[in-house]
């Protein structure tokens, strides 16, 4: 199949990078023909020459500037089916976030043309079915909301050791003021007993005012600002620090374990690199992983530091979770995975 994937962000430094590669690599590893679509590509010429069986994309303000709507219909006649990354239709997510797309029953624009039929033939969301936060979808656009999680590389993750980034704890992922006092509270007190290494983007102030430049860079596409930021972290060089350091932690912003709760990539991205993951108590957790056999999950602060104490004491007790762990992802949390669930909700759609 020809899939088209809407990379509206190419300078992106945060999550959204891993996930395009993510789909890219386990749709061409099945066997199939993949191609981003950019700002500045002449998006006519791009439908009509590659006539994607699949065009991947999203509903924010970044997509809406850059993306041929008109152009977009006519592909759509001609049989491309077009997946739609679906935002909060109520968003938690407060409103300096401007990385992050509004609540979507807030934009009568954007509803309506859902509602019009000439934008998405599948729209997915990130969140379990019943989340709370995506209440009012099915009822105001008339389409359903397919769950696809995220998951993790299995052509970039693996065992991969490096004496650069042993450490007794390791964290990579982005400052947002949401995790401020989780940090604060759960992960600063770890430093004065551990070894504790910390990568990731906006961890200082000067790199979070750097940040809010870059983003304004890439909605304008303007030249150099777009992209003078770099990546704190190679995308191989994630999987050495999961499966070197003797404890990779992962924590989730607040909102995240509300209801049922969303996984991020590490959840999933630790495990497939031979780490051990000791995760906050998301709900969702629990329906995918066994606590203790394939994952280990603090249920409150006590147990979190209890948890770190005990599997940094017995490292034989990390071995056999580890296998486990890594075992579950490869058989349901690939990018694999979901592209095949992805190719069966497309024929479900051309029937």
């Amino acid at each position: 199949m020809r899939i088209l994937f809407n990379l509206a962000n190419p300078h992106s430094i945060y999550a959204g990078r891993s996930i395009y590669y993510g789909y890219k690599n386990a749709f061409v590893d099945l066997g199939h023909t993949f191609k981003p679509l950019i700002p500045g590509d002449d998006q006519k010429k791009v439908f009509s020459k590659f006539r994607p069986e699949i065009f991947m994309t999203s509903l924010s303000p970044l997509v809406l500037r850059h993306l041929d709507l008109e152009n977009l219909k006519v592909a759509k006649k001609r049989g491309t089916k077009v997946f739609i990354g679906t935002p909060f239709w109520k968003s938690p997510l407060s409103k300096l976030r401007i990385n992050e797309s509004p609540s979507l029953h807030e934009n009568k624009n954007w509803i309506a043309l859902i509602r019009s039929g000439d934008f998405g033939d599948v729209y997915h969301s990130i969140c379990e079915q019943g989340d709370p936060r995506m209440d009012g979808f099915i009822k105001n656009t008339g389409y359903p909301l397919h769950t696809i999680m995220l998951a993790a590389d299995k052509t970039l993750i693996f065992p991969d050791f490096n004496e650069k980034f042993v450490a007794d704890i390791s964290f990579i992922g982005t400052y947002l003021p949401e995790k401020r006092k989780f940090f604060e509270e759960q992960v600063v007190p770890l430093m004065k007993k551990y070894e504790v290494k910390i990568y990731g983007q906006d961890w200082t102030a000067l790199s979070r005012i750097l940040g809010l430049i870059q983003r304004g860079g890439q909605y304008f596409d303007i030249p150099f600002i777009r992209s003078f930021l770099k990546q704190a972290l190679e995308l191989h060089q994630e999987r050495q620090v999961y499966t070197t350091s003797t404890i990779s932690i992962n924590f989730h912003e607040q909102y995240q374990k509300k209801g049922m709760g969303d996984l991020n990539e590490r959840t999933f991205k630790i495990p497939l690199a031979g780490g051990f993951e000791i995760v906050d108590n998301v709900p969702s957790l629990h329906r995918y992983f066994k606590d203790g056999k394939d994952i280990v999950i603090a249920k409150n602060k006590g147990d979190w530091f209890e948890k770190i104490r005990h599997y940094i004491k017995y490292p034989e007790k990390r071995k056999v979770i580890i296998k486990a762990g890594r075992s579950k992802i490869l058989h349901y949390h690939t990018y694999h995975s979901r592209v095949e669930q992805i190719i069966r909700l497309y024929e479900r759609q051309s029937r």
